[in-house]
């Protein structure tokens, strides 16, 4: 069934390339071509590399950025659907509700070396240094981008920004003027609603709100039954944007949700909410500062009766840029966060000890970039924090970056970042006792310090035209002091030690083709291998440090068609998983998602089918991903 699929929407590609030429369309407006246009998106100016607004193009560091556009032209209905449009994220989806995301190795279910913002605001939890992704939804609507480094991002970011950072930023307020409304249905997703109203207070303040609920049903067992896995949640929210004069702008934005996951025979009950605020005032083109507060809180449960999860955030974060001299641009900032968790894991089998716990962070960085030329530019920088398990963690690194032709950059970078503990490191009992006895099987890792990473990366972008874009990364990445559990000497009782170590290294290809102001074309390879083992005098197996597969490979078409028709397919490759201690072996799969729209100012009607290659497919452990289908309506006013 695969190759006739997958030949009949090569042949409809190329007979519409060949039949139907950019110079006689009709029917698309100009913001249509512009969202398009490749050159557009290399003149993007992110902010997720130096913290300040830059191009694509002059970014020292393996960047990878997906428009708003590209997101919904997948079909992707979430943000961990989204990220699987970038070959250097290792996306695997779980079970109905859960995802296992990472880049450059280490993957697994509670994987805690990538960090992770929305709007600025983290949203790491410290109870296993990872991210709980059937907590973070965005109406997909309002995304404008989402920008992503694979590599460390310690020194600007601070602590778990090892491997990777993401950013996804949504909309401002002012761009989202109007209603939107829509509706979907299908066989995996049960249903999904979503609506928004985005209008003016006055010339200078904008607002919006919005709200959305959906519901996903089961994945299936290896015996072919139902999971008990359903997913159903609801969230609403709102956003102001005040430009209260020429030199300084507000944002204050909220979320809240609430919803349920089924784990047999019960369903747990998850919520939360958030509130952020941000002030920017410019002193001249050349000084800015920038201060941030934001508080959320989240509640979250297991299997009733066996464990949950309470945990509220404060945090406050500083920055100001300087050029104090014509060829430096100084950037600096400080930072506090409060985080005050309740871990009633507390049962016969498992605890964390103490359940209430408060942990503090403070932080401070440093950021130079030097322009030695108008073609060289260094970039030095370290980030210092403090947290309550290891104290002082410093986080330096050094970037060049040589335009040595126009739209050709190449550039390199050495850096070190650590992964601090967690409450899992530090307050992990096995069995469970208020007062640990002589020998449990687990007891804590008083003793574990943070995980360090020194990363080695060399890069090349080039721009040959207004039509294409290329980059190439490699990287060369060394760990020490990695995670470990071990019996200590002459007892039962086993530890979280920093007893692994080990490499980790490979390249990363993206390039994006128009061939046509109608089509555009992504595409991106990642190749990754590590080698990892105890330290002398450990003994704990790696294989619990993640599954990682060596080749990842990503293809979207995206393509207007005539009478307002949007055609656009989405593949995506994985090289298998190999069986390990902690998961089963997973073959290697190619699947791939298809989108057919018809699209007009007002409305668009689209049918969406996901997985397509197979019936079913695992993407990691053994729970089975089905294929699936959904419609949707949507309209504008």
């Amino acid at each position: 069934m695969n190759r006739p699929y997958l030949t009949s929407i090569f042949l409809i590609s190329l007979f519409i390339f060949f039949t139907y030429p950019a110079s006689g369309q009709k029917g698309l407006s100009v913001a249509e071509l512009k969202k398009l246009s490749v050159e557009e998106l290399m003149n993007i100016r992110i902010t997720l590399v130096s913290r300040t607004p830059q191009q694509i193009r002059d970014a020292a560091s393996a960047i990878q950025v997906i428009t708003g556009d590209e997101i919904k032209r997948s079909g992707a209905l979430s943000i961990s659907e989204a990220l699987r449009l970038f070959s250097n994220i290792q996306v695997a989806q779980l079970n109905s509700s859960a995802w296992i995301i990472g880049t450059r190795g280490f993957n697994t279910i509670f994987a805690n070396k990538l960090l992770v913002m929305i709007d600025g605001r983290t949203v790491y939890t410290p109870l296993f240094g990872g991210v709980i992704w059937d907590l973070q939804n965005v109406l997909i609507e309002d995304i404008d981008r989402i920008e992503v480094v694979s590599g460390p991002g310690g020194t600007l970011w601070g602590a778990n920004a090892v491997n990777g950072v993401i950013n996804i930023v949504t909309k401002k307020s002012s761009d989202t003027r109007g209603g939107y409304a829509s509706a979907s249905v299908g066989n995996f997703l049960r249903d999904n609603f979503e609506a928004r109203y985005g209008g003016r207070i006055n010339d200078k303040t904008h607002f919006r709100v919005y709200g959305m609920h959906f519901n996903r049903r089961p994945t299936t067992k290896p015996d072919g039954n139902k999971s008990t896995d359903e997913w159903r949640l609801s969230q609403a929210g709102f956003r102001m944007d005040i430009d209260a004069s020429a030199k300084d702008g507000f944002t204050i934005q909220g979320d809240f949700y609430s919803g349920t996951r089924k784990t047999a025979p019960e369903h747990s009950p998850m919520n939360g909410q958030n509130i952020l605020a941000r002030w920017t005032h410019t002193y001249s083109p050349s000084s800015d500062i920038t201060l941030q507060l934001y508080y959320d809180r989240y509640f979250r449960e297991d299997i009733p009766g066996t464990g949950s999860d309470r945990m509220n955030t404060i945090d406050a974060d500083f920055q100001h840029r300087l050029n104090f001299k014509k060829n430096h641009e100084l950037l600096w900032g400080l930072g506090y966060r409060l985080v005050r968790d309740y871990a009633n894991f507390r049962t016969q089998n498992v605890a964390i000890l103490p359940p209430k716990k408060n942990l503090d962070l403070f932080n401070g960085f440093i950021q130079d970039e030097i322009s030695i030329s108008e073609k060289i530019k260094f970039t030095a920088g370290t980030k210092i924090l403090h947290n309550v398990y290891t104290g002082i963690e410093l986080q330096p690194s050094a970037r060049a970056a040589f335009a040595f032709r126009k739209n050709h950059t190449l550039w390199s970078a050495v850096s070190r970042a650590v992964r601090t503990p967690s409450r899992f490191d530090r307050d992990y009992f096995l069995p469970a006792y208020s007062v640990p006895p002589p020998n449990p099987s687990v007891a804590g890792g008083p003793n574990f310090e943070s995980e360090n990473l020194t990363a080695f990366e060399i890069g090349y972008r080039i721009q040959p035209n207004s039509a294409s874009a290329f980059s190439l990364s490699t990287f060369y990445n060394v760990y020490t002091d990695i995670y470990s559990v071990e019996a200590l000497p002459g007892t039962l009782t086993y530890q979280i030690m920093n007893g692994s170590e080990g490499k980790g290294w490979g390249l990363e290809v993206t390039g994006t083709y128009q061939p046509a102001r109608i089509w555009k074309i992504r595409a991106g390879y990642t190749y990754f291998d590590k080698d990892l083992h105890p330290k002398a005098g450990h003994t704990f197996n790696p294989d619990y440090l993640g599954n990682d597969s060596k080749h990842r490979a990503v293809l979207q078409s995206i393509l207007n068609l005539p009478f307002n028709l949007q055609f656009d397919v989405v593949g995506r490759y994985n090289s298998k998983l190999k069986q390990t201690l902690a998961t089963a072996e997973v073959p290697q799969f190619f699947t791939y998602d298809v989108r057919l729209a018809w699209v007009t100012k007002n409305i668009e009607i689209s049918l969406v089918g996901q997985n397509l290659a197979k019936e079913e497919h695992t993407e990691f452990d053994v729970l089975k991903i089905p294929r699936s289908f959904y419609a949707k309506i949507a309209g504008r006013f």
